[in-house]
């Protein structure tokens, strides 16, 4: 009489296993990223988690953030300079020290919310926004922005810098009988900032100049609302080296 040969099993974990096994590597990637983004600023992150949170909640649902601000609309900014390793070696110790000089200022003197600074290897970048200053489309400064502006003065009256005032717009185009683009309007806003520094004040203008860069060089995107609030500016320069290269310290080629 013929028997069966008796089937044997195939051997190996189970299948449960392999699946266990790739949630593993997933939880262990997950964790990885966490790490890579602790060289990150808290801007840097907070963008970051606001794309990752549109993707897990959905756009329709509130954000967590303060402000209400809806994920993607966060520009990345760059306030504390975070050097590759090899680039270590060229951040100057002035720049350092200027940085948080301006910054303890700036804190100190409650002016988080009207005013913002990074930099990047030409110097400190105190960045000043539009509605601080002018009314939109407008080049006067506001009566009320002086007060803002003694401030700065008081702060970079501390040391000898050379100083550039650089203005700066959105991309929505500007036509008046004032100002035929947006060129016109951020030199003007740069020149009367200056103006202000060396006719009110006492600022040297041998170590003061101005500079209008219209819509070319946005810190967001000109997509939403928030983005162009961010272009709209005027920035006060300290440079520290004026030979050296305009790259961010953290290796983006820019020109602010």
């Amino acid at each position: 009489m013929l028997r069966k040969k008796k089937v044997e099993d195939g051997g190996g974990s189970p299948a449960w296993m392999t699946t266990f096994s790739d949630l593993m590597t997933l939880l262990l990637t997950f964790f990885i990223l966490l790490f890579s983004f602790s060289t990150l600023d808290a801007i840097k992150f907070k963008n970051v988690a606001s794309a990752l949170q549109s993707v897990l909640l959905g756009e329709a649902k509130p954000t967590i953030f303060p402000n209400d601000i809806p994920p993607g609309e966060i520009p990345i900014l760059d306030p504390i300079p975070v050097p590759k390793q090899d680039e270590i070696e060229t951040i100057d110790n002035e720049l350092v020290q200027l940085y948080e000089l301006v910054t303890t200022y700036v804190n100190q003197e409650g002016l988080s919310a009207e005013i913002s600074v990074r930099t990047n290897l030409r110097g400190v970048i105190i960045d000043i926004n539009e509605s601080v200053l002018f009314d939109s489309g407008k080049a006067d400064l506001k009566e009320e922005s002086k007060e803002i502006l003694d401030k700065v003065y008081n702060l970079i009256n501390q040391f000898d810098n050379e100083l550039i005032i650089e203005g700066h717009t959105d991309d929505n185009p500007i036509h008046t009988s004032q100002f035929q683009s947006n060129w016109e309007l951020s030199v003007i806003r740069a020149v009367n900032v200056l103006r202000y520094f060396t006719e009110e004040k006492d600022i040297d203008t041998d170590r003061i100049s101005a500079a209008g860069y219209g819509e070319y060089q946005p810190l967001a995107s000109n997509e939403t609302k928030i983005g162009k609030s961010f272009n709209r500016r005027v920035n006060v320069l300290i440079l520290v080296d004026s030979d050296k290269e305009e790259i961010d310290i953290g290796g983006k080629n820019e020109s602010e």
